[in-house]
């Protein structure tokens, strides 16, 4: 009779998006330590307890140092790698620095991109953003966007007691973000298995939506799964999100 197989925990780098920090993931950090993984939720340079080192200067590079930085650092392997929203940007830049260090990468709702392409070429609608900060005198400071009426709401959260949690942490992000190409042309980065997860609740107008290829760069199916809800899905399916990200363990 054969013992049964122990399986090893993985370790999870949970990257957040545009105008967010790490404590976006306080739902959903817990949840998937509970198996016995590692779990780093950390904020990028700008925001959380990084905040008063918000610039303009501060840039797509600036985020890819700031995650490679602490993956190398913590000398950290496997890494299953998930970037929400505009770290999609930031995450393909990690898994082409480092891609012997990433096990597996996540876009959870997340900008896809191709190499030398800026989060303005793969979400237009940041430029808007961006155009708009300018003409109101904020420069470089890109405000969050704002509260839209359901079912669109704030990031796809409309239950009110989230929306005010929400609001004690997003913050401005720097146009320098969105306007930085990304470097995405290792080849030993395409064998790195890859999972698109989309939030499929309403998605307002101008919001665009790369189709995923059916096959992977690593010659495998593309792996897409789906969630009913908004943008924010860590704050509104903490457990559904668990779920599917535990296979990837």
């Amino acid at each position: 009779m054969s013992s049964p197989t122990t399986q090893k925990p993985a370790t999870y780098v949970l990257v957040h998006g545009s105008w967010h920090d790490g404590r976006c993931w306080e739902r959903l950090v817990p949840l998937l330590e509970k198996g016995g993984h590692r779990v780093l939720a950390p904020s990028l340079t700008g925001h959380g307890d990084k905040a008063h080192l918000l610039g303009e200067d501060v840039g797509l590079e600036t985020h890819a140092d700031d995650i490679a930085g602490l993956v190398t650092g913590e000398d950290l392997t496997g890494v299953v790698l998930v970037g929400h929203s505009y770290a999609g940007m930031v995450v393909s830049a990690v898994a082409n620095r480092i891609p012997e260090r990433i096990g597996h990468l996540v876009y959870l709702d997340a900008m896809v991109p191709a190499d030398g392409q800026r989060a303005v070429d793969v979400q237009p609608v940041t430029q808007s953003l961006i155009d708009f900060a300018r003409a109101s005198g904020t420069g470089w400071r890109i405000p969050p966007p704002p509260e839209m009426p359901p079912p669109f709401g704030l990031f796809g959260v409309n239950d009110p007691a989230d929306k005010e949690w929400l609001r004690t942490f997003v913050s401005d992000s720097p146009a320098l973000t969105f306007q930085q190409p990304v470097h995405w042309d290792n080849r030993a980065a395409d064998a790195i298995p890859r999972t698109h997860i989309h939030c499929v609740g309403a998605t307002p107008e101008g919001v665009a939506r790369q189709p995923v290829p059916e096959v992977q760069p690593n010659g495998s199916p593309s792996q897409v799964w789906e969630l009913p809800t908004g943008h924010d899905c860590m704050v509104t399916m903490p457990a559904e999100l668990a779920e599917l990200l535990l296979r990837l363990a």
